[in-house]
């Protein structure tokens, strides 16, 4: 009898491992972040990718004019452009929790194993996201499927994107409502610009890696929910 007990504890551990290895998945290669998509899903990929990148690029020019008017002595027309710049920065954060909502909409469909590359904090330069990005490195290191390794790492980057954009809010209306606009102040504005900046770039290539590791038969339902993502930034361009 002790024979067939240790029988069962052996075949539980080794459950245990294909599960905690993601052995369950059908074999195949793994997927390079950065390998080439194809026609089809390059498709898709291409106009989420245009805009978030038309956004990004509107909201940095939005902050240089106004560091501009700032350095000619501008007081007050720069920080009218700071707020333009705020709102550039809340539709570009409304589509990219779009895309992060979607992207763990579509997480369950994959079927092989989904490359990760954990956010480091030395990469940001705002002292809350170098601590939550600390506590991510910690989970990192304890999760091993791939799967729930991505889905952390997409709850790091929609954590991240809540952290800026309710700093730069308190910063906003801290400075607004005491018109002391100090260089310490502008400094805190560029920080959070350039984490934000890299948070667009990481989930977009977050986008990309779990578009190459989608099924064919999941294409065109994503191709479906990413319409609402286009829309909503093409909207706000029209009504600008």
């Amino acid at each position: 009898m002790n024979w067939l007990l240790g029988l069962a504890i052996l075949l539980l551990l080794g459950l245990l491992l294909r599960w905690v290895l993601d052995l369950d998945l059908p074999p195949g290669p793994r997927v390079n972040r950065l390998a080439h998509l194809g026609t089809e899903r390059e498709a898709i990929y291409g106009p989420v990718r245009l805009e978030i990148e038309t956004q990004s690029a509107i909201l940095g020019v939005s902050l240089n004019d106004a560091f501009e008017e700032r350095d000619a002595g501008q007081a007050a027309i720069a920080w009218r452009l700071v707020r333009l710049a705020l709102d550039e920065w809340n539709r570009l954060a409304e589509i990219l929790n779009a895309l992060n909502a979607i992207m763990g909409q579509h997480l369950g469909d994959t079927r092989v194993v989904i490359p990760s590359q954990p956010l480091v904090a030395n990469r940001f330069k705002s002292r809350p996201l170098i601590e939550s990005a600390r506590m991510h490195e910690l989970f990192d290191r304890l999760v091993l499927r791939s799967r729930h390794r991505f889905q952390l790492h997409l709850r790091l980057l929609r954590r991240a994107c809540e952290i800026l954009t309710a700093e730069l809010q308190r910063t906003y209306k801290e400075a607004d409502r005491t018109q002391y606009y100090p260089p310490e102040l502008w400094q805190q504005l560029d920080i959070y610009f350039l984490d934000f900046d890299l948070m667009a770039k990481e989930t977009l290539l977050s986008f990309r890696t779990l578009l190459s590791c989608l099924p064919h038969s999941n294409l065109a339902p994503l191709a479906r929910d990413l319409e609402a993502v286009v829309r909503r930034g093409s909207r706000t361009n029209v009504t600008d």
